[in-house]
C-alpha cells in the first residue's frame, strides 16, 4: 500500500492511547487494504506515560505502511504539526484515534466524491451530518465554542473543531511549518492561515458517534481556546504567518 510518494497520508496524533490504538489500527488496516491507491499512516506520539509507544511500534513493525514518530513534549498541536510535515502523501488526512467518524467516510474527502478543494473539514453541523448519542450538554458546549470561533476569527464555518480534516500536500507544506499553537487552538490557527491566504476550504458532512472516553475538558478547553484565538490574531498582525 505504500511507495515513495503515497496518494494518501493518514496522520494520527496519540497520547496515552494504549487502549484505543489497537482498534484504530484494525479499522484502518481493514479499510486501506480495500483501496486502489497507495497510503501511509503517520502516528505521532507525544509524551505518553502508558504503553502507547510499545503498541504503536509493534503494529508498525508488522505493517510497513505505518511510520511512527515520538515527540517528548505534550500538545496535540505539536503532534499534528510533526505528522503533517513528516507525511508524504498528495492528500494528508488528520484523524482522531477514537474514530468517532467511521473510517469508511475518509472516502468522502477524496476523489471522486470530493474534488477541487485545498482544505476539507469534517463537519458535525453541515447539512447531511448526523450525530449519535451525544449528551445535550456536550453539544451545547461545542456550539458555544464554535460561536466564539465564528465571532472572533472564522465566521464562515460551522464546525472547526472536528478531528477529521484533509489538506492537499501543497497547503500542508505551506501552513504547518508556520503553526505555533501546541494546544487546542491548532485547528483554528491552521484554518485561519489557510483562509487568510485564500485557500478553498469546504465542510464535509459526516456521521459522528460520541465517545464517552472523550479527552475534552469543557471549561479548561474553552478558556484555552479563547486565549489561543487571541494569540492567533496577534500572530497574524505581527507577520508571524507570512510566507
Amino acid at each position: 500500500m505504500t511507495d515513495e510518494s503515497p496518494y494518501l497520508s493518514i496522520v494520527i496524533p496519540v497520547h496515552n492511547e494504549e487502549r484505543r490504538l489497537p482498534a484504530a489500527f484494525e479499522k484502518l488496516d481493514a479499510f486501506l487494504v480495500r483501496q486502489p491507491y497507495t497510503a501511509e499512516v503517520v502516528v505521532v506520539e507525544n509524551g505518553s506515560t502508558d504503553d502507547t509507544v510499545r503498541v504503536a511500534k509493534q503494529f508498525a513493525g508488522a505493517h510497513p505502511y505505518v511510520r511512527f514518530f515520538c515527540e517528548e513534549a505534550r500538545g496535540k498541536g505539536l503532534a499534528v504539526r510533526r505528522g503533517m510535515i513528516e507525511a508524504r502523501g498528495a492528500i494528508r488526512f488528520l484523524c482522531d484515534v477514537d474514530f468517532s467518524m467511521p473510517v469508511e467516510e475518509i472516502s468522502k474527502f477524496l476523489p471522486p466524491q470530493l474534488n477541487g478543494y485545498d482544505v476539507a473539514i469534517g463537519s458535525r453541523e453541515a447539512p447531511g451530518a448526523v450525530r449519535y448519542d451525544e449528551p445535550a450538554y456536550r453539544h451545547l458546549m461545542g456550539r458555544i465554542n464554535n460561536l466564539l470561533v465564528k465571532l472572533l476569527v472564522l465566521p464562515d464555518f460551522e464546525d472547526t473543531q472536528c478531528g477529521f480534516k484533509a489538506f492537499t500536500a501543497a497547503v500542508a507544506e505551506d501552513i504547518f511549518p508556520l503553526q505555533r499553537m501546541n494546544g487546542i487552538g491548532f485547528d483554528v490557527e491552521s484554518l485561519y492561515i489557510a483562509r487568510r491566504r485564500g485557500y478553498k476550504i469546504v465542510e464535509v458532512p459526516i456521521h459522528w458517534y460520541y465517545d464517552p472516553d472523550s479527552r475534552m475538558r469543557m471549561i479548561d478547553d474553552t478558556l484555552a481556546m479563547i486565549r489561543e484565538i487571541w494569540a492567533v490574531r496577534a500572530n497574524w498582525r505581527k507577520g508571524l504567518y507570512d510566507r
